[in-house]
């Protein structure tokens, strides 16, 4: 590769990082405010796993044995999740923004060091695949909650938007994987 070929790749990789930054910093002002301060706050504590024990459990105390396929896959799918994105951020090692750039608000702690990719996106998109795949009519409930933990990443600063993007596409792909495979082997989610 030519110096002057390297030499523009890296400055694409500048912008886009400061991109990055910059939409994270613009996100991080609505902190500013209690309302969504406690909003954001809330949502990142629920989907910390909360929220998706708490629909796991509604599913089987309601439908009984017919939601065991789709808390298993859930289940798998979050299990699969959890130890690829503790992979990546070990392997890729991103500081998280709040540990960049001294002017956030953090009003939540990040749950460890790393930023790349957004666990709490990872998972609340594969929970939200699986559940509407087993019960669509569950769509309205979880995917404005999934929205929600996702934007709460980035006005908590916690993450980047990149961060978030790789997270729900990880997550999507996870639990669409998921639902493909329980549906070869018979077993409709």
């Amino acid at each position: 590769m030519s110096e002057l070929m390297e030499k523009g790749i890296m400055a694409w990789i500048d912008t886009l990082a400061r991109l990055d930054l910059d939409a994270t910093a613009g996100s991080n002002r609505a902190n500013q405010q209690r309302v969504c301060r406690v909003v954001f706050a809330w949502a990142s504590r629920l989907g910390d796993g909360w929220f998706w024990y708490a629909l796991a459990t509604a599913l089987l105390l309601v439908e009984g044995f017919a939601a065991v396929p789709a808390v298993v896959v859930m289940a798998v799918a979050g299990g699969v999740g959890t130890a690829l994105y503790a992979l990546l951020k070990r392997g890729i090692r991103r500081p998280r923004p709040c540990a960049v750039h001294a002017g956030l608000i953090l009003t939540v702690a990040p749950l460890d060091r790393f930023s790349f990719p957004s666990g709490h996106t990872l998972h609340a998109i594969a929970f939200s695949v699986v559940a509407t795949a087993h019960a669509p009519q569950l769509a309205w409930v979880v995917w404005p909650f999934a929205g929600l933990v996702a934007l709460s990443r980035l006005v908590l600063g916690l993450h980047y938007p990149s961060d978030v993007l790789a997270g729900g596409a990880l997550g999507a792909t996870l639990a669409w994987a998921a639902v493909a495979i329980a549906a070869a082997a018979g077993v409709p989610v």
